[in-house]
């Protein structure tokens, strides 16, 4: 049973969640130090460390941004928390490619330290390209997208710009719409005749 958190423990587990439920998947240590102004990482990780002492979260060993809170803990030990995801090949995080192909392949992930509740339409994608390594995607990590989420402003998506497909963030302002790199050696992308959204980034898994 959790016991009572301090104010600033309650306003770090907050962020975790309502970081999970807007990316797709927890903050890193560095995201949390800036979002709250601590004056080094190590001040972040001691909240995690007390929180996770007061059993509101469980940080799993050698495992980049895995975080699982304690309300999924329980489904995290049993076999029906894993699933196979399609893997529908690569996604450039770069420069627009060819639209991806489907190789018949899955991705075997952990549903509950993801976030995801359902995985009713998501797949997987492998990135390739470091346009979005500001959001701390590198190269050969695999995204996990939905395919049956509304995309918003500020999403992480996969999308089909002028034939081509590209992992970037979606920009929406009025009636434009456009894709923002998280690298600023890459321009920003403006469809000519058609931006198609494919799905919208539900979590990450690390390559290594």
């Amino acid at each position: 049973m959790p016991v009572a958190l301090t104010k600033r423990q309650e306003e770090v587990l907050d962020f975790l969640k309502a970081s999970r439920q807007a990316q797709g998947l927890m903050p890193s240590t560095r995201e949390i130090q800036e979002h709250f102004g601590f004056a080094s990482q190590t001040a972040a990780v001691d909240v995690l460390r007390a929180l996770e002492r007061k059993g509101s979260l469980k940080r799993l060993p050698n495992k980049a941004r895995a975080i699982l809170l304690t309300e999924h803990e329980e489904s995290s030990h049993t076999d029906s928390s894993i699933i196979n995801l399609p893997l529908f090949g690569a996604v450039a995080a770069g420069y627009a490619e060819t639209p991806f192909p489907k190789h018949g392949e899955f991705l075997r992930v952990d549903r509950s330290v993801l976030g995801l509740h359902s995985a009713e339409g998501c797949f997987a994608l492998k990135v390739r390209g470091d346009s979005m390594v500001g959001a701390h995607i590198l190269d050969g990590d695999y995204v996990i997208l939905d395919a049956n989420r509304l995309p918003r402003h500020g999403d992480i998506v996969a999308a089909l710009i002028d034939g081509q497909t590209t992992l970037k963030r979606l920009m929406i302002e009025g009636p434009r719409r456009w894709l923002q790199a998280e690298n600023p050696r890459f321009p920003d992308l403006v469809a000519e005749e058609q931006l198609l959204v494919q799905g919208v980034m539900r979590g990450l898994v690390r390559s290594n």
